[in-house]
């Protein structure tokens, strides 16, 4: 049985919703912090949406007077769509694989996210070498910058293998 062919770079790829995204990355309750991938460009873009809620399971704790999304999940939910966007760039056979963080650089927090905000992650690839993948990353509310940085991952391989 022959592989199944790898989208080319700048193929528009289907929107991904809740049940796609377990599907495509292995994290789950409470640490799955995205909800749609709404625009994916096979190994260039993705766009992902973040709906916060009060319910999360870090506003008790950050800050109970005053709830803030902390930036470090921010970066988390970037490079989740990051994750994504990657996987599905390169087909079902990957759906399951881990990419994980390498490094974070540049990171920028210019405004709480709070209860109630609609956070747009938007992730851009800059490079990609042999599985690892350096990625810019911008998030906001409502048209405006909440939080930016660069970071790289590595594909951790297959699933399957």
């Amino acid at each position: 049985m022959s592989e199944p062919s790898v989208p080319a770079k700048g193929t528009p790829l289907p929107d991904v919703d809740i049940t796609g995204i377990t599907r495509i990355i292995p994290h789950r309750y409470p640490f799955l912090l995205i909800d749609r991938v709404v625009e994916i460009t096979a190994f260039e873009r993705a766009v992902g949406i973040k709906n916060v809620t009060i319910n999360e399971p870090f506003f008790p704790g950050h800050f109970p007077d005053d709830p803030i999304m902390p930036g470090v999940l921010t970066i988390e939910a970037m490079a989740q769509t990051a994750a994504v966007m990657t996987i599905a760039s390169y087909g079902p056979a990957y759906e399951g694989a881990s990419v994980y963080f390498m490094s974070i650089d540049g990171a920028r927090f210019r405004r709480p996210v709070r209860p109630g905000d609609r956070l747009e992650l938007e992730v851009r690839l800059v490079r990609a070498k042999l599985g690892v993948f350096k990625y810019e990353a911008t998030a906001r509310v409502a048209g405006e910058v909440v939080s930016q940085a660069t970071f790289g991952a590595k594909l951790m391989g297959r699933p399957d293998r």
